[in-house]
């Protein structure tokens, strides 16, 4: 992947992060939108890592770390892209971010119907714990 680069998205990268999880993530955010991003972009500025080759966006993840828990959302790479190590280089620059700032473990919220994302997350070392649920409630 010598023709891979991954670096922190910048505010000028929002529209293009939002047309590219249109193509290549699965399901929705509430949070999927200009503002939402922007303001993720503001509080930690190095959480949103794009994989670029050849100066095409071709894989995200964002790599949050609130000083407790290092979350990991929106690992997606483009469909014509896949099966060549891209989510790889990205959980390992995220992975290196959250050591440096004193993350234990990583987290990764996984859709449960996404199959293959299951694949991807077990490869890369990740194991699911059934004893945990999610609980949400909208603010908004």
């Amino acid at each position: 992947m010598s023709d891979l680069h991954v670096r922190a998205a910048a505010p000028a990268d929002l529209d293009a992060v939002l047309a590219f999880w249109k193509i290549a993530a699965e399901g929705t955010s509430i949070s999927d939108d200009t503002d939402g991003v922007a303001r993720l972009l503001a509080r930690d500025p190095e959480s949103l890592l794009l994989a670029e080759r050849d100066g095409e966006l071709v894989g995200t993840v964002i790599a949050g770390f609130d000083g407790w828990r290092a979350s990991l959302y929106r690992l997606a790479v483009h469909p014509s892209h896949r099966r060549q190590g891209i989510s790889k280089a990205l959980l390992e620059a995220a992975e290196e971010r959250f050591v440096k700032l004193g993350g234990r473990r990583g987290d990764a919220m996984v859709l449960e119907e996404n199959e293959l994302a299951h694949h991807a997350w077990g490869a890369a070392g990740y194991r699911r714990e059934d004893q945990w649920r999610r609980w949400t409630k909208p603010l908004v």
